[in-house]
């Protein structure tokens, strides 16, 4: 979110911080059928006609917070000539769901202190708030930080005005009074490109939309006769379940 990565250069941006999005992207306990797909032409550009994400009800985020992540995803990854964007990819509905899962409340981490907030990066995370935490708080903040500048909640706010703050947020020019800004801002932007570039089962990467901007054949039995080639991969992703992009 850095102003090098607004706007057109944005998609490049995110084209450059990706290099785990395979592992993420097949990283899963779900269980699907992994049928084979009938050869495609490589594609180059976007499906054509535009993409919504499906009608989703948040089970843990209230509207008003499901509407920053919503609007903040949008931001994030915004759509362009290329494809669609997390908003329209189910970003948010991927969030919300993991909010629901023992990711959400730091159950596989060490949560006792000392806690050293200020430490070396290599110590790794300080805080002693798990992700349902880091959320609910920085949304809180985060809307105050809106209102006081704008008025408006983050959600009601321009495009232009919503880039800037999350700037704000990633650089830690803003206080927020009850998580680091740069904190809260560092989980949104690590959970949207997951959303962006996870199996569709765990709900973002809608239409596999993430897999076919970075020509990923996603969960596919074997394609490692092609790594060598030099060539682009000819055939469509294929999720766990055996949808097709």
């Amino acid at each position: 979110m850095s102003k090098e990565t607004t706007g057109s250069s944005r998609r490049d941006f995110l084209l450059k911080t990706i290099t785990l999005a395979p592992a993420m992207a097949i990283g899963s306990t779900g269980i699907g059928a992994l049928t084979a797909a009938a050869p495609a032409a490589a594609k180059e550009s976007a499906p054509s006609g535009p993409q919504k994400a499906r009608d989703y009800q948040p089970t843990w985020f209230t509207p008003e917070e499901y509407a920053f992540v919503q609007a903040a995803c949008a931001r994030l990854i915004p759509a362009d000539d290329r494809g669609p964007g997390a908003l329209e990819a189910g970003v948010a509905e991927y969030i919300d769901r993991q909010m629901n899962t023992p990711y959400a409340i730091g159950s596989n981490w060490y949560m006792q202190g000392p806690f050293h907030p200020d430490a070396d990066k290599e110590l790794g995370y300080q805080y002693p708030l798990v992700p349902r935490q880091i959320y609910r708080l920085g949304l809180e903040d985060a809307d105050a930080v809106a209102k006081a500048q704008h008025g408006k909640v983050f959600a009601k706010l321009s495009a232009d005005q919503q880039d800037t703050l999350l700037q704000a947020f990633e650089a830690g020019s803003v206080a927020f009074k009850q998580v680091p800004a740069k904190v809260f801002f560092s989980f949104l932007l690590q959970n949207t490109r997951e959303g962006f570039f996870s199996d569709p089962i765990h709900g973002g990467n809608q239409g596999m939309v993430g897999w076919t901007l970075i020509n990923f054949p996603g969960a596919r039995a074997d394609f490692m006769d092609w790594v060598e080639r030099g060539e682009r991969y000819p055939f469509p992703p294929v999720s766990i379940r055996g949808e097709r992009a």
